[in-house]
């Protein structure tokens, strides 16, 4: 089988797979990277959002063959670039406005929310409501108002 190389969460990693696997099962199945969700498989819901060179993406819809050995993905696991140490300011502002309820959406809906900001800071401002109305993560519960209040507070952190 072809050999793939690319940079998970700070650190190089090879995987022995097929071309045409998705990325999302080389997380979960083969690494043991289990924040990215699986919901649809076909980038809709986004419950596996991630980061690829900062940039938000589905990775259920990224065959591994697609990435290169500089290729930087990052997950949930990820996010606060101190793997064991506190929480990224998005992560806190969730637990600060309790959006939560089954869970289930939020690694992808705080990996938005955290490249939603980003890109508004790129561009030289703060997050908007129009920024907000970009984001198509789905949640089963509803908690869409909590989720924009969060993503609101969570940009003032950083």
């Amino acid at each position: 089988m072809p050999e793939h190389t690319f940079i998970l969460n700070g650190e190089s990693v090879t995987v022995d797979i097929e071309d045409d696997v998705r990325l999302l099962w080389v997380l979960r199945d083969v690494l043991g990277v289990t924040g990215p969700m699986y919901g649809c498989g076909i980038g809709v819901c986004q419950a596996c959002t991630s980061h690829i060179n900062g940039k938000a993406f589905n990775p259920c819809s990224v065959p591994v063959k697609d990435l290169r050995p500089t290729d930087e993905v990052t997950t949930i696991e990820g996010l606060p670039a101190t793997v064991g140490g506190g929480l990224h300011p998005m992560q806190e502002a969730w637990l600060e406005y309790d959006v939560a309820q089954c869970g289930y959406c939020q690694p992808g809906q705080i990996m938005t929310a955290v490249a939603k900001v980003r890109q508004a800071r790129a561009e030289g401002r703060e997050i908007s409501e129009a920024d907000l109305d970009e984001i198509r993560n789905v949640c089963r519960c509803g908690t869409y108002h909590r989720i924009r209040e969060a993503i609101v507070a969570g940009s003032k952190k950083y």
